[in-house]
């Protein structure tokens, strides 16, 4: 029996193979998981039903498992998205790297997406693809 913030085996096991530059894309529920993410990734579908669990919900746990060099994220044409503010409170040292919906697309089919998690997000345009750093010595 696991015991941590994170016990997900599916999860862990490609935490485990993915490494320094590896891509994870946490999407809400209205992203096309199949045709707009890297074909070769691991998919754990985690949208149990609308609302549940959302992208916080699982970025939580992930943030204590995995060092973050980067995080992209996608935007309305306006800009605004109020679920990117929950992200740089949760990401404090990173800066959020916007993008268009087309381009952020892009960004996730990359041969370095290792894994795509569904969730059952509602909120729109709430996508986030961390880019995994490196594990500095102490």
């Amino acid at each position: 029996m696991l015991r941590g913030d994170l016990i997900h085996p599916s999860i862990l096991k490609v935490l485990g193979s993915a490494g320094h530059g590896s891509g994870i894309l946490i999407a809400d529920g209205n992203y096309p998981f199949i045709s707009r993410a890297n074909p070769a990734a691991e998919r754990v579908y985690l949208n149990l039903a609308p609302g549940l669990l959302s992208v916080t919900d699982i970025l939580k746990p992930l943030l204590t498992a995995i060092p973050i060099e980067a995080a992209h994220v996608m935007v309305a044409d306006n800009g605004a998205v109020p679920i990117h503010q929950e992200f740089a409170a949760m990401l404090p040292d990173i800066e959020l790297q916007s993008h268009k919906r087309f381009p952020f697309y892009d960004l996730c089919k990359g041969d370095d997406v290792a894994l795509v998690i569904a969730s059952g997000e509602q909120r729109i345009y709430a996508n986030i693809l961390l880019i995994i750093g490196v594990v500095k010595p102490t």
